[in-house]
């Protein structure tokens, strides 16, 4: 069980270093963060992308270990560093300065890509003030109103991934407004859905209850107080959203109210994928760096 970010560059680095893929990776921002993570020893950088660009670049921010693979386009870069994750090459696939949507058909390319049979989600990572642990959540990126079968992918991709960083049995929440189950608030059917498809096999072994209002999952006292035995209450791991909405709200929420730090990254595929926004810092391109790697490990 990780604490916080400290304690997840700590371990990625004591199992570490991991080749990471940068593609078109003529991005300062991002080769900040890719030369934090080297220095640190947790990655091994190679860098796809212009050739030029990328040699000043690192000579600025003195960069000096890393490999490097040319390549004429985001498109020929993104699909280069699929090539090299695909190959054994790279562990991890990270996105430089490319568009999301070039990028992502590199990924699911059918022919040479990272796809696999699995629904790609993503996996956030909040280190909140005042909670005695990070807080992993899913899936607030991707998929903006999953139904009950893709929920169920969503869940086992995140559980694959904490369970690779050492949590055996991860205390799951499935959100919801309240914890009675209502044919006519679909979150609160799923939520059950997904307790009935971990009690059958279905779904990976973890501690899941649902439906959970947010006071209950945070609070013990609110459990108790509504007369609700729980494992979950006040120790939870992993929060499973009802959509995207949810998701995005509450992360932010606590980013802007909190100061919470945290990372993301792209579950689903064969490796790990990085997908950082133009707009996050060094710091939180680092964090998904570390987390990337970890959850890189078989579980």
């Amino acid at each position: 069980m990780y604490k916080n970010f400290e304690e997840i560059m700590k371990a990625a680095k004591s199992s570490g270093p991991y080749n990471l893929c940068v593609a078109a990776a003529e991005d300062k921002e991002v080769l900040k963060a890719v030369k934090l993570a080297s220095d640190m020893g947790i990655v091994q950088p190679i860098l796809i992308g212009d050739s030029d660009k990328i040699r000043a670049y690192c000579k600025d921010i003195d960069l000096n270990d890393y490999r490097l693979h040319a390549a004429s386009s985001p498109e020929d870069a993104a699909g280069e560093a699929v090539k090299l994750v695909m190959n054994g090459t790279g562990d991890i696939l990270m996105k430089g300065l490319v568009n999301t949507s070039v990028y992502m058909r590199a990924i699911l390319n059918k022919e040479a890509g990272m796809r696999t049979d699995k629904l790609l989600s993503v996996l956030a990572v909040y280190e909140v003030p005042g909670y005695h642990k990070l807080i992993y959540a899913t899936d607030s990126g991707i998929n903006a109103a999953p139904d009950l079968s893709q929920k169920k992918d969503i869940l086992n991709n995140a559980l694959g991934a904490i369970k690779s960083m050492g949590i055996t049995m991860p205390k799951v929440a499935a959100l919801a407004a309240n914890e009675l189950v209502n044919p006519k608030i679909q979150a609160t059917v799923d939520a059950k859905g997904l307790v009935d498809a971990v009690a059958s096999g279905e779904i990976d072994s973890c501690i899941i209850e649902g439906p959970m209002a947010f006071d209950v999952v945070f609070s013990k006292y609110a459990a108790e107080h509504k007369g609700i035995d729980s494992q979950v209450s006040g120790d939870v791991d992993l929060l499973v959203f009802p959509n995207i909405e949810t998701g995005n709200v509450l992360g932010k929420s606590w980013l802007h109210f909190n100061k919470a730090k945290w990372a993301g990254i792209v579950l689903g595929a064969k490796k790990p994928v990085i997908l950082s926004s133009r707009s996050d810092t060094a710091q939180i391109k680092l964090n998904a760096i570390a987390l990337a790697c970890l959850s890189s490990k078989e579980a």
